[in-house]
């Protein structure tokens, strides 16, 4: 065998592996849990800004409230953030790729109690960062756990326990 072919052998072993790992969670039911609740806020969220569903702006408000906070360009923030919420929430749903969907959804969290709620303190009332600190530390939590109980990724994925 050629070095070539050996190296093809070894890389898709170790994208097999990768993949393993990435898929990797227990049968616990918590993940499930949260899962479901958070996917659902998330993707509904993610509705309202890529579609105008729920009472949202659609893309082309939301990108001018993006870019009004300095999050520019406003159209491509929106895209991103309502893409990371609707996509990445419908994944938290089916457990498909819960760790990587969970820690896109955590990056998102973090941006925007950065960007738009710290300042505000915590409290919801005052537009504060409680409620997107409470999807960061699920998100978080996904991202160590896995899917849980019920997922794609435990169907697809290496079983323990």
């Amino acid at each position: 065998m050629s070095t070539s072919s050996n190296t093809l052998v070894f890389k898709a072993s170790s994208d097999s592996a990768f993949l393993q790992r990435l898929l990797a969670t227990d049968n616990s039911v918590a993940p499930l849990v949260l899962r479901i609740a958070a996917g659902v806020i998330f993707a509904a969220h993610g509705a309202q800004k890529l579609f105008g569903l729920f009472g949202g702006y659609g893309l082309e408000g939301t990108g001018q409230w993006m870019e009004s906070i300095g999050l520019a360009p406003g159209y491509l923030m929106a895209l991103l953030a309502g893409s990371a919420e609707f996509f990445g929430g419908l994944a938290l749903l089916l457990g498909l790729l819960v760790r990587p969907s969970a820690l896109v959804l955590a990056f998102t969290m973090a941006v925007a109690i950065a960007t738009v709620h710290l300042e505000k303190g915590l409290f919801m009332a005052n537009d504060g960062y409680e409620f997107g600190l409470a999807l960061l530390a699920i998100s978080v939590a996904l991202v160590l756990s896995g899917g849980g109980r019920l997922s794609l990724d435990r169907a697809m994925g290496p079983q323990t326990k």
